[in-house]
This record gives structure tokens, C-alpha cells and sequence, in this order.
């Protein structure tokens, strides 16, 4: 008996969610760039994103672009992920992406910030042997007084071991390119 691969059907449907989470993101917000960004991974890791994807459109979730107004960047130490990124994660039951990048901005970095909107709108390609799907990373971007406590790690996942503010992004950066690109625009 010949076994059905069945991650087929999921990134169809993971497609069509990404496809739909994409156009709702793109009507609710403006003045944000986008970028793509191609991944490799397992089966079994493309099988987890996908399912993630088919959720709500979103393998990671949202995350927040925190600045100060002299441009430096908060980033948090993702242990799994042993780089810098940016603090948020996947939204519970009934959350929008934005509520979501609140929310692990406060658990990630002990911090709160004024949101201003979409700064960023990514596309993630993941590929596995002959398979391949697709979601969106939305970026919100929100200013941060320069005044407020230094970041504090409060995470309940434990998958966060820092939070610090950036002048110069680390080499070891997730998606630094971009990023950099993102302060470039932002702060001349």
C-alpha cells in the first residue's frame, strides 16, 4: 500500500490562508516596505509551519520594530534561534497580530511602547524536498521613551535569555538586511 503525502494538501490550504492574511494585512496599513525571505527546512519543520500558517496565515506570528528616537533597535536573545531578533511571537485565541506584538514585547522585554503601525510586511518562502508554502511576518513598529527602565527579560516560554538596545545590529541578527534597511529609512 503506497503512502499519501498529505503536506501537499496542507500548503494548499496553508497558502490560501497566507493569501487571505496578506491582503487583509495590505488593506489595514500603510507606509510600510516589504521583503521576502526563502527558508529551508525539514519535513517536519515544514510541517509545523504550515500547520502554523493554516491557522492564521502567520509562521511566527507579529513582532514589534521597538526604536528610541535616536534610532537604536531593541532586540531579544531567541535561545532556539541562538541570534538577535526582534521581540514577539504567535497570538493566542482572539488576539490581532498587533495585540500579539504587544503582548510578547511586555513578556520579552518588560517593555511598553507607543505603536505606530506597520513598519514592514514580509514574505517567508519555506521549501522541503519538493514542497513549498508560504506566510506572512508582519513588523509593527512602535517608539519607545527614551526615559523608560532598561528592557528586562519576563518570558514565560522560556525561550528568551535577553533584551538589550542596539545601536549597531549584531552580526548574528535575523533578517538584518532589513532591518537595517527599515533604520536607514526611518532615520536617514
Amino acid at each position: 500500500m503506497t503512502a499519501v503525502d498529505d503536506l501537499w494538501f496542507l500548503a494548499d490550504e496553508a497558502d490560501q490562508q497566507a493569501e487571505r492574511t496578506y491582503h487583509r494585512l495590505r488593506e489595514g496599513y500603510d507606509d510600510y516596505r516589504e521583503f521576502e525571505t526563502t527558508k529551508r527546512v525539514s519535513r517536519r519543520r515544514f510541517r509545523t509551519v504550515a500547520e502554523r500558517i493554516r491557522e492564521n496565515g502567520a509562521p511566527y506570528g507579529a513582532h514589534t520594530l521597538a526604536y528610541r528616537p535616536s534610532g537604536e533597535l531593541l532586540l531579544v536573545r531567541h535561545a532556539a534561534v541562538d541570534m538577535w531578533v526582534l521581540p514577539g511571537g504567535e497570538s493566542q485565541s482572539g488576539e490581532t497580530f498587533r495585540e500579539a506584538a504587544e503582548r510578547e514585547l511586555r513578556e520579552e522585554a518588560g517593555v511598553t511602547a507607543d505603536y505606530e503601525g506597520m513598519g514592514l510586511l514580509g514574505r517567508v518562502d519555506f521549501r522541503a524536498d519538493s514542497h513549498q508554502v508560504w506566510g506572512v511576518l508582519p513588523l509593527f513598529e512602535a517608539a519607545v521613551d527614551p526615559e523608560a527602565p532598561a528592557p528586562t527579560v519576563e518570558d514565560p516560554d522560556g525561550e528568551i535569555t535577553a533584551a538589550r538596545w542596539f545601536d549597531e545590529l549584531p552580526e548574528d541578527t535575523r533578517d538584518r538586511e532589513e532591518l537595517l534597511d527599515w533604520r536607514r529609512r526611518r532615520f536617514g
